[in-house]
């Protein structure tokens, strides 16, 4: 029997909010009777040098659909004074303490879109501020924090001739505008009727039939809740030509209204940075001001792991007088299967959704057949694995699972190598490249005494081990699992990675941990670690149902803004604790049932290694955007040119694309229909100029 291994628990905090506790985990790693695959207290019973060697098979990846349509030849086609603009947006406040300004960053951070600040108290509206001296406008869109950038005091802090110049430039230049927090005085066709605070539960936002085109990507009939929202309802003036976009009841709260040359959206209430209808609306009102055409992109992933696969791990309740353990069983994994399968066809948005097991292989029997059914195997989870291996998709958690903050060069590198040989001995599918350490140890984050169960501290990347870093490194790993709950584990850009201080060839990304305790099996055990008083009036099934809700309300957040990075459980969490049902799937049923009310779009489900190379181009165009290089738009001919900065990736939405060729599938581009929008990731060679064609919506 190995030593008790510890998971980590501390407050889960996300960029915005504080997700809960992340709680202990104790892993006995008792080896079956004849297993060839030992768990050791200290060491890896090393295999024979050439199982040692053995690699898996590689996982099959989709090959590419689409690509960029690029034109051999840079756009010079001269064009009068309104025909460019460059694919920046300006958004303007009226100073920085402006309620709407973290909104709209939030917004485009998250889209990865470029962006201008402009603060009407301290900086002047005028033509040089938005046309290059070449005739270039500067921006393709216009977002105000409201209608009149009125101070906290309401003081107007735009005079009228820089009024002027705005419009001018919006007509010129064929640019639209977009208001939050619009007032129905001083917007057009507008009749001002009652404001005030959002009644909950009874104010909530609809689409009209032009808002549905609008927000195509949301759900026909979405409710979206206002929060706290400080709301203006008014009614359209008659005869106006404006368009209802969005409604409280019978009252207009969003508008579409084209005067002299120009077009605007005004949404009559206000958004706070991370507020639902800021996660909902804030792609289709970028979208809609861009024409669909502009650097970033927003898609909405759903990645599950579940770790320690073919491990045993403690399990009951906090106040156990007795360790007990629990591993998994083969009839378990197939009841897994099947209810991901049921929970595919219950929710078409989430068809083809994989778990990610991470899996141990020091309790895998290399010698167990490949069945479905118990009885005649040495260990039945390990026929059932083999059995079932290409329903899940797999990755590295190393061999028995030890704690990696000073485990030396050779032990880290015999419980990567160790591991990938036992997957390749039944031929179970796992990228060499992606390594997820235990309890993300080895990582710089660990308790202050070593063999304890303190909450663990985060030291920084820079303490990491850096034995584990080489030898990850040599055994062929680029990525290697973060935890969010860790500050310097959390990159600098949405859904970027961060490249390791110590060792910039690996990347580190991270996940999102769920608090359903790694040591519940079943609905009672789970109440046991997530409150931390008793409430005797409540019934233990209602106090489940909250916990399952409120860890699915937190998930739901990653999923609406399009954050990529998976969430985590563990393998007691796939216990099937009545027929049909598991943490795991009860968590993911609510997770659904909550985005399918808001999205008709699906959720991407990539492998881990396109998960992580999606992240390292993110990162890459971040680093691209720092640049402050432009891409300028031909409204003309709708070419689009840019010269890099450096060799990179750069996301671009609305750009014209072609089913992809044999030739095309090891190329640095590709593209994909998302919704009604097309996404392009291109490769990008420092100082070559790409020219391609926009598809404007």
């Amino acid at each position: 029997m190995s030593a008790f291994i510890r998971k980590p628990r501390g407050p889960l905090i996300l960029l915005a909010f504080t997700v809960g506790v992340i709680p202990l985990i104790i892993t006995l790693a008792v080896a079956p009777q004849g297993s060839g695959w030992q768990a050791l207290p200290d060491a890896p019973n090393v295999p024979d040098a050439p199982e040692t060697r053995a690699t898996p098979p590689a996982p099959a990846v989709p090959g590419k659909q689409l690509v960029p349509v690029r034109d051999d030849k840079t756009d010079e086609t001269p064009v009068a004074r309104g025909g460019k603009v460059a694919l920046r947006q300006l958004v303007i406040a009226a100073d920085a303490q402006d309620f709407g300004l973290p909104a709209w960053r939030r917004i485009l951070d998250q889209i990865g879109t470029p962006y201008d600040v402009l603060l009407t108290k301290t900086d002047r509206l005028d033509p040089d501020r938005l046309v290059r001296p070449d005739g270039t406008g500067r921006y393709n869109a216009v977002l105000l924090t409201n209608n009149t950038l009125s101070d906290a005091t309401g003081s107007n802090t735009v005079g009228q001739q820089e009024w002027d110049a705005l419009w001018e430039y919006e007509r010129t230049y064929k640019v639209r505008q977009v208001s939050l927090n619009t007032a129905g005085v001083g917007f057009p066709c507008l009749n001002p009727g009652s404001e005030g605070p959002a009644r909950p539960g009874s104010d909530d936002v609809t689409l009209t039939g032009r808002g549905r085109e609008i927000f195509d990507y949301l759900a026909p009939d979405i409710h979206i809740p206002l929060g706290e929202a400080y709301v203006y309802r008014s009614t359209l003036k008659a005869g106006c030509g404006a368009q209802p976009v969005l409604t409280v009841g019978s009252s207009v709260v969003g508008t579409l209204a084209g005067t002299d040359g120009r077009e605007e959206l005004g949404v009559g209430f206000s958004i706070g940075a991370g507020d639902v209808p800021g996660e909902l609306l804030g792609f289709g009102l970028l979208r809609w001001a861009t024409r669909g055409v502009f650097l970033g992109e927003q898609r909405h992933w759903l990645n599950v792991d579940i770790d320690d696969w073919f491990l045993p791990t403690q399990h009951g309740g906090p106040t156990a007088p007795d360790v007990q353990a629990f591993r998994i069983t083969g009839p378990e994994a197939l009841g897994l299967s099947r209810q991901q399968a049921a929970f595919r066809r219950r929710y078409p948005l989430a068809d083809g959704f994989k778990l990610n097991l991470a899996f141990n292989a020091s309790l895998l029997h290399a010698e167990a057949p490949a069945q479905c059914r118990p009885g005649n195997t040495p260990d039945d989870l390990t026929s059932y694995t083999r059995c079932l291996m290409d329903q899940f998709r797999w990755i590295n958690h190393t061999a028995t699972h030890p704690q990696m903050n000073t485990t030396p060069y050779d032990r880290n590198h015999d419980e990567i190598r160790q591991n990938l040989a036992g997957a390749a001995s039944i031929g179970l599918p796992v990228p060499v490249e992606v390594l997820k350490t235990p309890e993300y140890s080895g990582l710089g984050a660990y308790a202050p005494q070593a063999h304890t169960l303190a909450d663990p501290v985060d030291h920084g990347l820079k303490a990491s081990n850096k034995a584990l870093l080489r030898a990850a490194k040599d055994v062929g790993v680029k990525y290697l699992h973060g935890n969010m709950s860790f500050p310097s584990h959390r990159p600098d850009c949405f859904n970027c990675g961060v490249r390791h201080p110590l060792e910039p060839d690996l990347m580190v990304v991270p996940d999102w941990p769920v608090a359903i305790a790694f040591q519940a099996i079943d609905p009672a055990e789970q109440v046991a670690h997530y409150y931390a008083a008793s409430d005797a009036k409540t019934s233990t099934a209602a106090k489940y149902r909250k916990s399952i809700d409120e860890q699915a309300d937190l998930a739901l957040v990653h999923l609406m803004n399009g954050s990529v990075y998976a969430h985590t459980l563990h393998q007691g969490n796939a216990h099937q604790y009545a027929p049909g049902r598991s943490l795991t799937f009860d968590w993911l049923q609510a997770l659904l049932a909550k985005y399918t009310a808001y999205f008709q779009v699906p959720l991407k489900n990539p492998d881990w290694l396109s998960l992580a190379q999606y992240v390292e181009a993110r990162t890459s165009h971040f680093a691209e955007l720092h640049s402050r290089k432009d891409a300028v738009w031909n409204r003309v001919t709708d070419a689009i040119t840019y010269t890099p900065a450096e060799d990179g990736s750069l996301f671009i939405t609305g750009v014209r694309t072609r089913p992809a060729t044999d030739d095309d599938q090891d190329g640095p581009d590709e593209a994909e229909k998302y919704g009604s929008d097309q996404v392009s990731r291109l490769g990008l060679t420092e100082g070559d100029t790409v020219t391609l064609t926009a598809r404007p919506r």
